[in-house]
Formats: C-alpha cells, sequence, structure tokens
C-alpha cells in the first residue's frame, strides 16, 4: 500500500480544497477606518442598497430589461450599489451623479460584458486559449480594460474559465478549454492583464469578475442552466483549478453560476463561496450572483424569494443582480432573525472595499473622461495587435499540401460567412464596430484576385435560421423588422457557386456557425455542418478543384466527412475585428499557424462528453481499434476523436527525441528536470507548442490516463534543433485524493512530452 503524502500549504504554495486556510489578507488601516466611518452614517437601508445590482437602462440581461426610471428611483432611494451593461460616459456620469447627491452619497460601481475585448475585438476565449501563450492573453486584458475603462466601465464580467467537456454547451466559446492547468495559467494572464500586477488601480485598470463560479461547464447534456453532477473531488481535480489560480492572482470579484453543486445552488452553496474560495483559497473580494440567479433559486424548489435571498446572504453571497431579492426581503428577514445584521455589514463592507480600492471615493468620476474615451478607443495600434493575436490563434487541421497558396493565385471566396463580418467578432462582443470588422472575402481579396459567391444558406429550415439569428430581437422588440431569409434558392446559391470555383485555381469555402448559434443560451444537441453549408461543400468538391475549408466557429464540430473530403481545414474560430487579415496572412503564409486545439473534437455527438484527461475502466478499449465484445466501446465508431486535445499542424514538421529525466528518482522534497529535444525538419521557421504531460501509474484514488502539467512555445528555425527543459516537483505529480486532501504519492510517473496529447514520448520517473 502506498503511502500518502499530505503537504503543507507553505511547501507547495496550494491549499486543500477541503480544509480551512489563512483566510483574507490582512487588510488596509486607512481603508478599515474609512469605511468604519462610513458604515457608521449608513442607515440599513442604505446598506442594504449597496447589495443591489441593475442592468443599464435598456440593457437585455436575461429576460429582464431595467426601466430608466426604476434605476433612478432605487438610485434616489439609495438602494442601488452598481449600474452594469453601459459604456456611455455621459450616461454613466449622469446617474453617479445622482448616486452623489443621494442617499449617503456613495459612488456606484459600473460594470460590462467584456469578454473578449471591448471595441477592439479579439477571437473569442476559446480561441485565444489554442495560442498557448498566456504572455499574449493578458496583453489583450491589459488593451480591453484600457478600453472599457476610457468607456466609464471600472469592473468587467471575465475571465470566464469553467472547465467544459461537452461541445453541446453553447458557452464553452467562452473559457479556456477542458484542461485545468492550462486553463489556470491563463485565469492567471486575464487576471493580471486586467487589473495589472501592483494591486493599485489607475484609471486604466478594471476589477475582474471571475465566472461563473462554480462548475457550470459541466452542466448536464450540454445544456444551459443545466444541473451539474460532479463529486468533489472530481470538481477540484478537474474543475476548480482556473477560479483558484485566479484567486491566486489577486481576482477583485466572483460571480455566481446558475448550476447547482452537491444539491445546493451555487448562489447559495457555503461550500464553495465561503470554504473553499474564502477560507482555503485566501480570497477577500466580494461575490455577485449572475443575472437573476437568486430569484432562479426558487424554481430550483429551496425556498421563495424571501428564503433563498437570506441563505444566499448567509453562504457568502455579497451582491444580488437583478432579482430585487436583498433590497426587497432583507430587512424584513432581519425583523423575524432569519439574518443578523452582522451578515448585512459583511456584505456592506465588502462592496464598500472595493470601490474604495478603485480610488471611487476620491474621485467618483475616475472612470468617466470624455476625452480618453475619444483617444484611447479602437485605435489603430489596437486593432494592429488584434490582428496579430488572431494570427496566433488559427489551428490547422488539415492540409494535403495545398497550404500555404501562392499570392496572386486566382481563388473564389464562397460560404454564407465569407462576406460576414460580424460573425468574426463572434458571441459576446459588445462593440459598436462589429460591422467594420474585416471579413474573411476582404482580407482575401486584399492579398490575391478574388471572387465571391454567397453560396448556401444557413440551414435549410428557414424557421431555425430565423429563431437563431433574430430570436432575441423577436423576443424583446416583436415591432421590429426582421429581414426576409430564403429569398434565394438554395440551388441557385450554390450552383453560383460552382461556377466561380471552376473559374478559380483554389476554392476557398468560409462556413461554420454565426456568433449566435453559440454562447450563452446556445446549446446545439447536433454539432456536425449545418446541412444547407454541407450541401455547398459537397458541391464544391464535385468540381474537382482544390477546396481550403475555412471553418468559423465557437466550439468542436464533428468533421468526419469534411476531414476526408476537404483538401485542407483552417479552423479560425471567431478571430476578431481583425479577422479577415489575419486569417489571409496565414492562407497565404505570411505567418505558418502554430495554434493547438484546448478542445477534443469529437467523431460523433454521441462521444460527449470527450475529453483527454478521462480515467481508464476495468475495460479499456484502445481509442482507434474498432469494435470488440466486453470492452468499453462503441459498436459503431471509434472511441478516439477526430482531433485530439492539444493537436495543431504547421507549415513545416517537427520531430521529438526521446524524453530524458535529470534522475531517475526524485525524493518528496527535491525536484527533477524533463528534457525533449524538438527538430524543426521542414524548410521554414516556426513555432512549436511543447507539451508536458504526466500519468500515475498506481495511486490510491484513480486518476486519468494523462494530466497536462507543462508547455512551453518556441520557435524554431528550419532544419534546427531546440532542447525544452521542464521542472518537476511533488506539486506537479499532486492530486485531491478520496478525503480531498492535496497529495503526492510515492511511486512510479510516466513523464510524457510530445505536439499533442497522443503523439507523446516517454519516460519513468520514481518518487521516493
Amino acid at each position: 500500500m502506498k503511502k500518502i503524502i499530505i503537504w503543507a500549504a507553505a511547501a507547495l504554495g496550494i491549499l486543500s480544497g477541503c480544509a480551512s486556510g489563512s483566510g483574507s489578507a490582512s487588510k488596509d488601516a486607512k481603508m478599515d477606518r474609512f469605511i468604519d466611518n462610513l458604515m457608521g452614517k449608513m442607515t440599513l437601508e442604505q446598506k442594504i442598497g449597496q447589495l443591489n445590482l441593475h442592468s443599464a437602462s435598456g440593457f437585455v440581461s436575461a429576460l429582464r430589461v431595467t426601466e430608466e426610471d426604476e434605476n433612478v428611483k432605487l438610485l434616489r432611494a439609495g438602494k442601488l450599489g452598481g449600474i452594469y451593461g453601459s459604456g456611455n460616459v455621459e450616461y454613466l456620469r449622469d446617474i453617479q451623479k445622482i448616486a452623489m447627491e443621494s442617499g449617503a452619497g456613495i459612488p456606484l460601481i459600473t460594470g460590462m460584458d467584456v469578454i473578449h475585448g471591448y471595441q477592439t475585438v479579439f477571437p473569442v476565449p476559446l480561441a485565444l486559449s489554442t495560442s498557448w501563450n498566456p504572455e499574449m492573453v493578458e496583453k489583450t486584458a491589459r488593451i480591453a480594460a484600457k478600453e472599457a475603462s476610457a468607456s466609464g466601465i471600472n469592473w468587467v464580467f471575465s475571465p470566464m474559465v469553467d472547465i467544459c467537456r461537452d461541445a453541446r454547451w453553447g458557452r464553452i466559446v467562452e473559457g479556456g478549454g477542458e484542461d485545468p492547468f492550462l486553463g489556470g495559467e491563463l485565469a492567471k494572464a486575464y487576471v493580471y492583464g486586467y487589473q495589472g500586477r501592483d494591486g493599485v488601480y489607475d484609471n486604466t485598470d478594471v476589477m475582474t469578475c471571475v465566472k461563473h463560479y462554480a462548475l457550470y461547464g459541466g452542466a448536464e447534456a450540454g445544456r444551459d442552466y443545466n444541473s451539474v453532477f460532479l463529486s468533489r473531488q472530481e470538481a477540484l481535480n478537474g474543475y476548480l483549478r482556473p477560479y483558484q489560480q485566479a484567486a491566486y492572482a489577486g481576482a477583485a470579484s466572483y460571480m455566481s453560476s446558475f448550476n447547482e453543486f452537491e444539491g445546493i445552488p451555487a448562489t447559495m452553496n457555503t461550500y464553495l463561496m465561503d470554504e473553499l474560495l474564502r477560507k482555503a483559497w485566501g480570497f477577500d473580494g466580494f461575490i455577485v450572483s449572475d443575472a437573476t440567479a437568486v430569484l432562479e433559486e426558487v424554481a430550483h424548489g429551496i425556498g421563495d424569494l424571501q428564503e433563498v435571498s437570506a441563505r444566499s446572504l448567509q453562504a457568502g453571497l455579497d451582491m444580488d443582480m437583478n432579482s430585487d431579492g436583498f433590497v426587497g426581503t432583507l430587512e424584513k428577514s432581519l425583523q423575524e432573525g432569519r439574518i443578523s445584521k452582522a451578515d448585512i455589514d459583511r456584505a456592506c463592507r465588502r462592496i464598500l472595499e472595493a470601490k474604495y480600492k478603485l480610488g471611487l471615493f476620491d474621485d467618483p468620476y475616475k472612470y468617466l473622461d470624455p476625452e480618453r474615451a475619444a483617444k484611447d478607443v479602437y485605435t489603430p495600434e489596437h486593432r494592429a495587435f488584434a490582428r496579430e493575436a488572431a494570427r496566433e490563434c488559427l489551428v490547422l487541421l488539415k492540409n494535403d499540401g495545398v497550404l500555404p497558396l501562392r499570392k496572386g493565385t486566382r481563388v473564389a471566396v464562397v460560404g454564407p460567412l465569407a462576406k460576414n463580418g460580424e460573425a468574426m467578432a463572434g458571441s459576446w462582443s459588445m462593440s459598436s464596430h462589429n460591422a467594420e470588422s474585416v471579413s474573411l472575402f476582404q482580407g482575401i481579396s486584399e492579398v490575391t484576385p478574388a471572387t465571391y459567391a454567397e453560396g448556401s444558406w444557413l440551414f435549410k429550415d428557414k424557421d431555425l435560421e430565423e429563431s437563431i439569428l433574430y430570436g432575441m430581437i423577436k423576443y424583446f422588440a416583436p415591432n421590429y423588422p426582421i429581414p426576409e431569409l430564403h429569398t434565394v434558392p438554395q440551388q441557385k446559391l450554390v450552383a453560383d457557386a460552382v461556377a466561380k470555383a471552376r473559374q478559380a485555381d483554389v476554392v476557398i469555402a468560409c462556413v461554420g456557425e454565426v456568433a449566435n448559434m453559440n454562447g450563452e443560451g446556445a446549446s446545439r444537441t447536433d454539432i456536425s455542418m449545418p446541412d444547407a453549408q454541407l450541401e455547398l461543400l459537397k458541391a464544391l468538391k464535385a468540381t474537382g478543384k482544390p477546396v481550403v475549408m475555412v471553418l468559423v466557429t465557437g466550439r468542436p464540430l464533428t468533421l468526419n466527412w469534411e476531414a476526408e473530403n476537404m483538401d485542407a481545414i483552417l479552423n479560425v474560430w471567431s478571430p476578431g475585428s481583425e479577422g479577415g487579415h489575419a486569417v489571409a496572412d496565414v492562407l497565404f503564409g505570411d505567418y505558418a499557424p502554430s495554434a493547438k486545439l484546448t478542445t477534443t473534437f469529437p467523431r460523433a455527438v454521441g462521444q460527449l462528453p470527450l475529453y483527454y484527461n478521462h480515467k481508464s475502466t476495468g475495460r479499456p478499449h484502445p481509442d482507434y481499434e474498432p469494435y470488440r465484445k466486453f470492452t468499453s466501446c462503441y459498436i459503431d465508431e471509434l472511441n478516439g476523436p477526430l482531433y485530439p486535445f492539444g493537436f495543431g499542424l504547421s507549415y513545416t514538421t517537427f520531430e521529438y527525441s526521446p524524453v530524458t529525466l535529470s534522475a531517475a528518482e526524485m525524493p518528496l522534497s527535491g525536484s527533477v528536470t524533463a528534457s525533449v529535444t524538438v527538430t524543426n525538419t521542414g524548410s521554414r521557421d516556426a513555432d512549436e507548442i511543447v507539451q508536458l504531460y504526466i500519468h500515475d501509474i498506481y495511486a490510491t484514488s484513480t486518476r486519468p490516463v494523462k494530466e497536462l502539467k507543462g508547455f512551453k512555445k518556441v520557435h524554431i528555425a528550419a532544419g534546427q534543433s531546440v532542447k525544452v527543459d521542464f521542472t518537476l516537483t511533488a506539486e506537479e505529480l499532486s492530486y485531491y485524493n478520496h478525503d480531498c486532501n492535496w497529495v503526492c504519492e510515492p511511486g512510479d510517473f510516466e513523464i510524457m512530452a510530445g505536439p499533442d496529447s497522443e503523439r507523446l514520448q516517454k519516460a519513468v520517473l520514481t518518487v521516493k
């Protein structure tokens, strides 16, 4: 039997998820005196008012749109602590003035969903993760913070760090993929980018709000807002690390999620908010609910609005977003003894501390400078970096020698997404410049002679297409004129595209998902190419011309036919404001693709959830061997993915040496260096993302077949080699055991390195 070693937090810089830690950091004495004095003058109603957050007038939040007079009335009564959903400096100055002249004269915090850039739009977060470049991600967040803060916003609902293993879930587009280690590194990068690293907020820094806390990405069947069923051990090992790393990076706030965990909605879950986030991880900021999440606890069957509001406050929730549960019921609950004055004071203090740290008590208009709004937003410099960032996020999935294209090649650019600039911006883009985003056709036509054809509808089902494109408008603005769809027959669109293809040297087919096909409330049971677009691809294939499929998507898709029949597949996600230029840079060889998948692409939707770091069964079956009775496999499909985690091609090839270790044995208190030599065996310089995985061969509790524990992006000249080193300690080999203790267990570990999660070189390390 193995001896279990439980490492102290001080030794590993990490705390057990099931035991109390050091709690919050030491307080600022000057801040404490200021807030003590302020709270001593506040009425109970004013304190509860600080816990109330509303959307700005006209902003759609869940199924609610706040009326302007409603917010003004609350402000004048001192019953509003913050506003979100507006980047209009003049409007925000007006409501801030009302706040300062009302109640206790406390400034508002102003929030916004800034997910992947503000006015300058970067690739969607799932795309950014495929760069495997935390430094680049941090810079995108820094630019977003600069633009948002210039527009009156001091609080962003980002990063979204939910781990997702099921591509049916639309919000997979907002996160960093399926791996908790990579997700944790990216979470820190976002926090540093938004807030800075010095703990001091100047007027270009904004508070982060890490979401969705917690485990929202584990929604059953990939259906948004659905229940989550995970053991505590699996949650700690497979999902929670990104939230934890964001806390260690100094994240200012967290947003509770819609789902339940262990039978308790996250918004009133004491274990998640108090025991884990605050006590174990040392978080000392505030927690806000997601939109109407407090009210939605009623539908979970927990109690009426008064009951769920009281329980949420006691569990550690500090601010209620758009439910009016706190402002409407807490005073009554206090009178009835359901909550204490200390519960209200604790939450109020956390909100006031955030405003103090932002500097709003010194200058309530710190973020409301019209001159900054005119000069610091959507600048040429920001757009130039958006192009650079997008190039690092384009994943080459297939290339039968057709790419890169030669400039001057006659191309036919076809498909319903070819001229759709807004599709480049993607889900959760709030930019007023979305229509200016560089389309794929625009970017390509600036490089080489190009013709265009729309090619197909999105879907053959007109009602479905209308619902996807205009469903929200129809719900909230039923009198808004909806454009007529399918006015040109599908057969004619396909025929026009085929005619253009026959006149070209190469066909570039731009297909996939528009922004409304992924993101919040956009779950899909069928993640294959939409039928109308697949019909187009088959017609293009029949021409005999080389076909390059440029895939626009916010999630992994099932692409079996496409993988077999397209000559090249470049997955460009939704690449942002400069997407068309970035895609052209890669297609025509100005930049060699280097991005690698952070989510597994399945062969069939029936495989979902599908992820590389799964566990072995007692009857394992090889991923790429056909059906065999009495093993864990499918009758009608292979176990293995179409494209594995970590996969991505380049315009060159790389060869990996065997893994070498600086020592074959490692004491628990020691370290070992794992090394691999990577050789560029092709004809052009390029970047390669080298990945390190481990596997605990025997453990006291089951562990995944492999776990990512390191990665490095290196530039290798053609014909040259680079030695890549990784340092391993007990921390990289540890996990949460059955008792939820963070442990490193002595024994043998496979140390693996390679270009993706499947093509790996191995060595064995013995830990004593």
